[in-house]
């Protein structure tokens, strides 16, 4: 008879502050740089974010390298984070950075466009199967673009989001689900947004509650992942983006796939892998090498309205609420194509792959060989291990089984051993430099951690 272990509850407060005790004496100099910071910057660090890994400050960054990084206090990590997707492919990845200190002396920004962002254009038509493309300086700003031209089209103010998911810091999306009733996200101002007026929000893979929603004709567009990943990873039911493309398109509701990290999957996205057919594609963070870029791409019915609408009216000037002063400047662009043309390759796709696939089956064998109730999901180069038995179906399901504290004490205990994962859950990105020892090195500290605990 096999022996199932659970997690006892005593010994993973006891590692958790035993870790953070760990980290605060391994960490003087980064420490003395956050109360420094206190007095100058919101919550000592430039972005509040940063102050809220599980680490009781947190790492001040030296460099970055490859699949790895070095802090002030001369301790390095192979990363798993990668900056959230933002250096997916490697911390000053080769290419992108001679495609940048090529750039960065011939004019970083003009407001005049350049012969890389036709290539760019024709590359990303080619790729994604979409016909025409603009850029932003963000996902977020791509999204909201996106979002404001569904309107414009349909003449409809309602958006419809999944509960759980992320598309930046847009206001109509800060929503959840509360006792089946739509709520205010919580923690986030709902900043004079009405939401009964300009959002619906329902449950991933819920294809009944869906057709409710768009029955009456008045949502503008659905904005979704093709996978959830903010929540902790979501997959799709066998059919879902079918019907929803079948839903949406009879009842008149534009599709805005949001791929800014399931870009994971492929080349092409998982639109490009399995075949989506969306009327919006958004891709941020990582399109640009790690400079900060986003690009949108759309139908050639979205597109010709989009013409008519922003169209040149003699001299008057309108930027008609789309784009920014920095959207598409030629640095940007520059690093675009460098990582579309000589990154985002098949190849590189192949190895972070099969580096991803490996980290799966090693994370596998430590659940399996405990026996404990849990389960990993990987999207591509892209895997994340939680805590039930199987995945998910929608983000109300994906919050219930969410265990901070564990997850705080996985994260810090990998980080004092040298391994970083992404923050506020158990994720972990591959990149082309990630090297199978990186891989067996999470293997066995993740076993060691799960041993002080079970």
């Amino acid at each position: 008879m096999k022996t199932t272990y659970e997690v006892n509850k005593k010994r993973l407060a006891k590692l958790l502050a035993m870790e953070e005790e760990r980290f605060i004496k391994a960490n003087p100099k980064s420490e003395e740089i956050y109360k420094r910071a206190q007095r100058s910057l919101v919550r000592g660090v430039p972005m509040h974010w940063m102050d809220n890994w599980p680490s009781p400050f947190p790492l001040h960054l030296k460099k970055a390298f490859g699949a790895s990084l070095a802090d002030v206090d001369g301790h390095e990590y192979i990363d798993f984070c990668l900056g959230d997707t933002g250096a997916m492919f490697g911390h000053g990845n080769e290419e992108v950075a001679a495609a940048v200190q090529n750039q960065i002396t011939q004019g970083s920004t003009t407001m005049l466009p350049t012969e890389d962002a036709f290539w760019a254009g024709e590359n990303l038509q080619q790729r994604f199967g979409l016909p025409y493309w603009q850029l932003a300086t963000s996902a977020t700003d791509a999204n909201r673009f996106a979002i404001r031209m569904s309107r414009i089209m349909t003449g409809r103010d309602k958006i419809l989001v999944f509960n759980g998911k992320y598309h930046g810091s847009l206001d109509e999306t800060q929503v959840s689900i509360e006792d089946g009733k739509m709520v205010p996200q919580p923690r986030i101002s709902s900043n004079a947004v009405d939401f009964e007026r300009t959002t619906k929000v329902i449950e991933f893979n819920d294809l009944e509650a869906l057709e409710k929603a768009l029955a009456p004709g008045d949502v503008a567009c659905v904005l979704t992942e093709p996978i959830m990943t903010n929540v902790g990873m979501v997959p799709p039911e066998p059919g879902f983006h079918k019907v929803l493309r079948d839903i949406t398109r009879r009842t008149g509701t534009l599709l805005i796939m949001d791929e800014t990290h399931t870009i994971s999957t492929s080349p092409s996205g998982y639109t490009g892998a399995y075949g989506l057919e969306p009327d919006f594609f958004v891709l941020g963070k990582a399109i640009a090498g790690g400079i900060p870029a986003a690009v949108y791409g759309m139908t050639e019915e979205v597109a010709r309205a989009m013409r008519k609408y922003t169209k040149k009216d003699g001299y008057s000037i309108n930027h008609c609420g789309f784009g920014g002063t920095l959207a598409g400047n030629a640095l940007t662009v520059h690093a675009l194509r460098a990582t579309l043309e000589k990154v985002m390759t098949e190849e590189n796709y192949n190895h972070m792959t099969m580096m991803a696939e490996k980290f799966e089956q090693g994370v596998t064998a430590v659940i399996q060989e405990k026996q404990l109730p849990w389960h990993v999901t990987r999207i591509g180069a892209r895997v994340e291990y939680m805590f039930s038995k199987s995945a998910p179906t929608n983000g109300g399901e994906a919050k219930a089984i969410r265990e901070p504290e564990l997850e705080a004490a996985i994260h810090l205990y990998l980080l004092n051993r040298g391994v970083l994962l992404t923050p506020f859950h158990s994720m972990a990105l591959m990149c082309p430099y990630t090297e199978e020892e990186d891989v067996k090195r999470h293997t066995q500290v993740f076993r060691n951690c799960i041993e002080e605990i079970v």
